[in-house]
């Protein structure tokens, strides 16, 4: 057999430069943190999956789930129940292992549709801290399209009818009182059963520039009323700039048919 060439065969300087490469390859990965992530696992939402979690630390996700549904408390009266549904951390996050790890609500978090809980590490060889990515789905009753509405539609009694919706599915919230919504016309079109919701309201006109208006405040135990003069339209929501009799401007929200409610 013969021998082979000696320029076939890696060197040993090669040899040692490959084997370097590879340690340092594989100390990155084991020693990575979630320093690097932590920014794209707060965005990243994955389908409703607890395996993740449960990877991390036995009964971990039941605890994420009572956490967020503790916080939910304080959703308004007449909600039937609450969903949690939790996400997936960003699958290229290398956590050091951790014998304890805590869930916990960041500061400001609110606990309504696409949100996130913490998870700190409070007993390992390196502490580290990520954010979960959840929804919390409200449901309870709410008004909504009977059959489809074009935008424009001016909403009557029939086209409307109630069922349970997801309160937390938008940010603007569902009409769950009708006086909120009869004769008001709509700024976009509704499915039938979609849910309406403020925004899916024209804002109202109170009165026009120019227009008489009464001016509103009201204390604990003490009331003032006055008059004056709108200067810019009166739209629902809308700030809106009043001249009184000794010329000042004060600026007030409109409440009502040429009402004005004046700030303490």
């Amino acid at each position: 057999m013969d021998e082979p060439r000696l320029s076939t065969l890696p060197t040993a300087r090669v040899l040692i430069a490959r084997l370097a490469l590879a340690l340092a390859l594989a100390s990155s990965m084991a020693l990575a943190g979630p320093a690097a992530f932590a920014a794209d696992a707060a965005d990243a939402v994955g389908a409703t999956d607890a395996s993740g979690v449960e990877a991390l630390q036995p009964g971990l996700a039941g605890q994420v789930r009572q956490l967020a549904l503790a916080g939910s408390r304080r959703a308004p009266a007449g909600v039937s129940r609450v969903e949690v549904s939790l996400g997936q951390l960003d699958p290229r996050l290398r956590l050091a292992p951790c014998q304890r790890i805590e869930p916990y609500l960041p500061a400001g978090t609110v606990l309504w549709g696409k949100t996130r809980i913490g998870l700190r590490c409070t007993q390992g060889p390196s502490a580290w801290n990520v954010f979960l990515p959840i929804r919390v789905g409200v449901f309870g009753q709410a008004w909504v399209a009977l059959a489809a509405l074009p935008a424009g539609s001016v909403i009557a009694a029939g086209d409307l009818t109630q069922a349970e919706v997801n309160l937390a599915e938008e940010p603007s919230l569902a009409i769950t009182d009708t006086r909120l919504a009869l004769g008001r016309t709509l700024a976009r079109a509704l499915g039938a059963g979609q849910a309406l919701r403020q925004s899916d309201l024209k804002a109202r006109q109170w009165f026009a520039a120019g227009d008489e208006v009464r001016l509103l405040a009201s204390g604990s135990g003490f009331s003032v009323s006055g008059s004056g003069q709108a200067l810019n339209h009166g739209l629902e929501g809308q700030p809106v700039r009043v001249r009184i009799e000794s010329g000042r401007v004060v600026v007030g929200m409109p409440v009502g048919e040429r009402q004005v409610e004046l700030p303490l």
